[in-house]
């Protein structure tokens, strides 16, 4: 964490000591983590997935005919989705089965959500 520095602060603005200190504590906090999930979001084939999930729990397979995509490319998409806790899966028989986790799910909402008041 830096030092403290004073802030140069013109008038009329103030600004307390205490939230000063506050902005500051929330200037010095890593924020990689999140970063990082909006990079995994800023995919359109990800979010496309998110909302397909969204629908209904999938295959793999499905998805690789509804997009084009090879199933090595969705693959690592999936794998970027569930390492974010985004989506999660199971194996049904031959089938590796995809669904939304309660935060996927809930961050879909929020997102459709804005967006839709927008």
């Amino acid at each position: 964490m830096t030092d403290k520095q004073n802030i140069a602060v013109f008038e009329p603005y103030t600004l307390s000591q205490e939230n000063l200190d506050k902005v500051h504590v929330i200037i010095s906090e890593d924020v990689d983590d999140i970063v990082y999930l909006f990079k995994v979001l800023s995919d359109p084939i990800r979010l496309k997935i998110l909302r397909a999930l969204e629908i209904q729990e999938l295959c793999v397979c499905v998805l690789v005919e509804l997009t084009d995509y090879k199933y090595s490319a969705l693959s690592y998409h999936l794998k970027l989705l569930k390492d974010e806790n985004l989506v999660e899966s199971r194996r049904d028989k031959s089938y590796q089965i995809y669904y939304l986790t309660g935060f996927g799910y809930s961050l879909l909402k929020s997102i459709d959500k804005e967006f839709k008041s927008v």
